[in-house]
């Protein structure tokens, strides 16, 4: 799988193996348009919205704490 080019590499909080469809596509946002975020993600490692830990991946539960965590 390509390396995403949009990773918030500003948070050294955020997983470097959380993905989503947002990070994949080639443009700017437009701030006068509402945010097309879909809030679904996946983990590079299972693929799924499961992490290898047994938890669910998400931007808020993807952090330090866990055992799989490594920083952008």
């Amino acid at each position: 799988m390509a390396e995403p080019t949009n990773l918030p590499r500003t948070n050294p909080n955020y997983c470097r193996f959380l993905r989503s469809k947002e990070m994949y596509i080639q443009a700017e946002r437009d701030p006068s348009l509402p945010s097309g975020r879909s809030g679904h993600f996946w983990c590079v490692h299972t693929q799924t919205v499961i992490g290898p830990d047994g938890k669910v991946v998400t931007e808020e539960e993807c952090t330090s704490s866990r055992t799989c965590f490594e920083a952008v």
